[in-house]
């Protein structure tokens, strides 16, 4: 091992470098190269090396008759450089082919040693461009360490990396990173403590989380004012491991390792192409907790998360924001933090839904029209149901019409407009926390930088063209081509979603098909609950082609989206994202959709009835369409619900077992020594990322405003599930999932977009179902017109079978519509469709005004925020006091 010394403080740092740079070299305007504008300290490229070069990746391992005791924590061997990241490669041993025999050469042997002849070339290629990558990464100033793990069958190396100070100091600058000026007291962000509070009720979810990280008035990093800034002089500490984690993970991520035509630049893309298989940051220790008593602020950063936030005893606790934000950066702790948000305001929606529906039990009792029913014994002869069906005493579905009361009572539409008023108020209120967090986690004025090219779009661009921003030629891909493939792509969108069309009428003729099949048994319970039967069975069929057609189109829309060639990967996030989400949309809203506003609607009339392949057009069921479209969405939403979160207990477990059995045999063969914390790490899962679960709880979000004037009780079980996948996610965080690298976020990005899109739809299709599905308005009209008390409101929503249907059957029989003696409309048709359409537009126009003042109330940024924004950009202009430096200052005053 080469010892190092720094004349400038860098001392005693052992340190595993060759920087024999033979090969191609490399012009200073190398796509990707630090030597483009880069940093490389002349003092690293002076390091002497060694002599004795047996590695063919030019780091070496010192090899004693006993190592060294390690110590504790993630350092190098000498103890004092901090391990930063690690990467990962495997080598397999080689076996030599047995012989079958003299003259048993066959073609098919021929063809196997050319097609291991071509995997030998394509593994040396990926160890040319691995030696190279960690020749370049050491020529930044990296330090580098090197471990093995071998069995019989493959050997695992694992390259341990450190930032010097001099490095971390100059990216630090370099990427606006922030530096505390004066400490303050930590902020208090849950509301709900100061309510209860003032109220003098206890909190039961305040948790003396320990250890939480210090909050300090911040500015822009400089190396010139160093001494200006606290802490300073703890070099070992001043940066946070965090900040350490994203400074090499951006130099990895500039680095190239090959030719500057053919932009093979990055980490990410070697990891695609296999040449490493794990590029990560280490967990600080493990997450259990020891066997002995101790001190909770002795605990590691991993053990307090795993102990206050991921345990299952802590679900009625407010999350430990800071010190997840501490340990996985402000992208994932805002997913986090809107999560639990979200779930807080919940519960006033789940207390006011399932108060509505027990308003609606109690009072069922007092449902004139449903006594009616009940009463009516063979008063009302219903005209038959299907071609071969007989006719039938409306008496029969009394049960139903009592319970279709619970999803059709006024009480409903005072919650369609409660929840309309929710929707929009919460995203008025996350946008205030949103700003107070983005603050206080130092990320408010925080912009990306300039995105190098995605592995994917630079390895597959036909063409070079300099970046008018950067001034580096970069891969290049023509904008007509991107569009033209773009609108293919839309076409493959659309004939996805006829296919989910294709499948709704499917459902709807087997929904047919079983309600017939139930007619003609003769039974008078199947009779009865015929359309339930069908209608439930119906919904699980539905659900299983949704869950299916999902998985489809999702990688369908990951390959459509890595075809249209986009730039970066924010574009790249941004297309697929609309692509998977416009999809879900269909495919899970499509059939509420049909039952609410299209089930029922062209039926037509006894002798003129309307058909779908020959088949009667589906009627709503004995108790109206919103029973049964409060049985789709309990069945699509709770089942969806339940099947996410049995999958995401299960599949990680699978996958860390498949990747322990793939090391067992090292595992074994290490056996006498005790795992070291990157082996532990290696066993783990990559990070899966937030795409799914920011999608599932979205549409959750939709299920709960779009459709909940037929569901009340969506707001309960949604908070329900949401207690539960808060500590699933921390659960796989902590535990389950290799540490990610700490990424900033200003915001939750577009999904923030598509929650105001849903809460806006979701006002106009309540409206449109309290008017067309609900039976409020036509009750509300007959009360007016003829009885208050609905005495008769039963008699006058039905309608007498044609004198031809009549002359045919010789039965007269009664339908549920608004039509004289011949089939045609009446006068109180129209006008109940004029009442109906004066509703909506009403509704509309009531509730968008309420929501758009609201929105003019409610400031984006609370007015204790821009005091804090003001003391802290007067703290930052003394700090950085002298000539222009004072305007370098992020305290910004924010635009609305």
């Amino acid at each position: 091992m080469l010892k190092k010394r720094n004349p400038e403080g860098l001392l005693d740092r052992e340190v595993l470098l060759d920087l024999d740079c033979s090969g191609d070299t490399h012009g200073s305007d190398s796509y990707g190269s630090l030597n483009n504008g880069g940093f490389i300290p002349p003092r690293y490229l002076n390091t002497a090396a060694g002599d004795d070069y047996d590695d063919p990746i030019f780091v070496h391992c010192e090899r004693t008759e006993s190592p060294p005791a390690r110590p504790p924590g993630n350092y190098f061997r000498d103890g004092k450089s901090k391990i930063d990241f690690v990467l990962v490669w495997e080598v397999k041993v080689r076996r030599k082919r047995r012989s079958r025999g003299q003259g048993e050469a066959t073609v098919e042997g021929e063809e196997g040693v050319q097609e291991e002849s071509r995997s030998e070339k394509r593994k040396a290629q990926l160890a040319r461009s691995r030696d190279k990558f960690i020749q370049n990464i050491q020529n930044a100033g990296l330090l580098m360490e090197k471990e093995e793990s071998s069995s019989a069958k493959k050997t695992i190396h694992y390259l341990k990396l450190s930032a010097p100070w001099d490095v971390l100091v100059y990216y630090a600058e370099e990427f606006c990173l922030r530096a505390p000026l004066q400490a303050q007291p930590n902020p208090d962000f849950n509301t709900s403590a100061r309510v209860l509070q003032k109220l003098w009720v206890p909190n039961i979810m305040i948790d003396s989380v320990p250890n939480r990280p210090t909050d300090y008035y911040t500015c822009a990093f400089r190396k010139s004012k160093m001494e200006r800034f606290l802490g300073s002089d703890d070099r070992e500490n001043y940066f946070t491991n965090t900040q350490r984690h994203r400074i090499v993970y951006e130099i990895l991520a500039r680095t190239n390792y090959g030719r500057r035509k053919r932009a093979e630049v990055g980490v990410a893309r070697l990891l695609n192409e296999g040449a490493f298989t794990g590029a990560f940051p280490l967990h600080e220790g493990p997450f259990e907790l020891p066997g002995f008593d101790i001190n909770p602020d002795q605990l590691n950063k991993r053990q307090i998360l795993y102990h206050y936030w991921a345990s299952w005893m802590k679900w009625c606790k407010y999350q430990p924001l800071d010190h997840i934000r501490e340990y996985f950066g402000e992208k994932i702790a805002l997913y986090f933090a809107w999560l639990g948000f979200y779930t807080a305001w919940l519960l006033p929606a789940a207390l006011v839904g399932t108060c509505v529906f027990v308003s609606g039990i109690m009072t069922m009792g007092s449902n004139t029209p449903a006594k009616e029913i009940c009463e009516s014994g063979g008063r009302y002869l219903m005209c038959p149901l299907c071609e071969t069906c007989k006719p039938w005493n409306m008496s029969d579905i009394c049960p139903m019409a009592k319970v279709g009361y619970l999803f059709d009572h006024p009480g409903t539409v005072f919650f369609s407009v409660f929840m309309s008023l929710w929707a929009v108020t919460f995203l008025e209120y996350w946008k205030r926390k949103n700003a107070t967090l983005a603050h206080h986690w130092d990320c408010m004025d925080f912009q990306e930088e300039e995105e190098p090219p995605r592995p994917e779009f630079a390895a597959m661009a036909p063409a070079m063209e300099e970046n008018p921003v950067t001034g580096v030629k970069e891969p290049y891909f023509p904008e007509k081509a991107r569009i033209s493939r773009m609108l293919t792509g839309s076409m493959v969108i659309v004939i996805m979603l006829c296919v989910v069309i294709i499948f709704l009428v499917t459902v709807i003729i087997y929904r047919s098909i079983v309600s017939v099949m139930m007619f003609e048994t003769g039974s008078s319970v199947l009779r009865t609950q015929a359309g339930n039967i069908a209608n439930i069975s119906s919904s699980l069929v539905n659900l299983a082609l949704i869950l299916l057609m999902g998985q489809v189109y999702t990688a369908l829309a990951e390959q459509l989206t890595k075809w249209e060639m986009h730039r970066t990967q924010t574009q790249y996030e941004g297309a697929f994202t609309f692509k998977v989400f416009i999809f879900q949309f269909v495919n899970f809203y499509s059939s509420p959709f049909y039952v609410a506003f299209f089930k029922g609607r062209f039926v037509g009339y006894p002798g003129h009835y309307g058909t779908l392949f020959g088949m009667r057009n589906e009627d709503c069921g004995p108790g109206g369409c919103l029973i049964e479209l409060a049985e789709q969405l309990c069945i699509i939403m709770v089942g969806k619900q339940l099947i996410n979160n049995i999958q995401e207990f299960i599949i990680p477990k699978l996958k860390a077992w498949k990747q322990k059995r793939s090391l067992s045999s090292v595992k074994k063969a290490q056996s006498s020594a005790e795992p070291q914390r990157w082996e532990q790490d290696y066993e783990l899962i990559p990070c899966e990322g937030l795409f799914e679960e920011y999608l599932e709880i979205v549409l959750q979000f939709g299920f709960i405003t779009i459709f909940v004037a037929a569901f009340p009780l969506a707001p309960l079980f949604a908070l329900l599930n949401n207690w539960v996948e808060v500590r699933l996610d921390a659960h796989k965080f902590v535990c389950e999932y290799r540490r990610p690298v700490a990424e900033r976020a200003q915001h939750i990005g577009v999904w923030f977009i598509i929650l105001e899109a849903l809460s806006h739809v979701s006002v106009i299709v309540n409206a449109f179902l309290i008017a067309f599905t609900s039976d409020f308005l036509p009750r509300l009209l007959y009360q007016y017109k003829f009885n208050n008390d609905l005495h008769g409101y039963v008699n006058f929503t039905l309608a007498y079978s044609p004198p031809s249907y009549n002359h045919t059957s010789h039965t007269v029989c009664r339908y549920k519509a608004f039509r004289d003696g011949n089939g045609r409309y009446k006068l109180v048709y129209w006008e109940l469709l004029a009442v109906r359409l004066g509703f909506i537009i009403a509704f509309e126009h009531v509730v968008f005004f309420v929501l758009r003042a609201i929105d003019w109330i409610v400031p984006d940024i609370p007015e204790s925020l821009l005091q804090k924004i003001k003391r802290e950009r007067y703290l930052a202009k003394q700090a950085l006091a002298d000539n222009q430096e004072a305007l370098l200052v992020s305290g910004r005053m924010p635009h609305r």
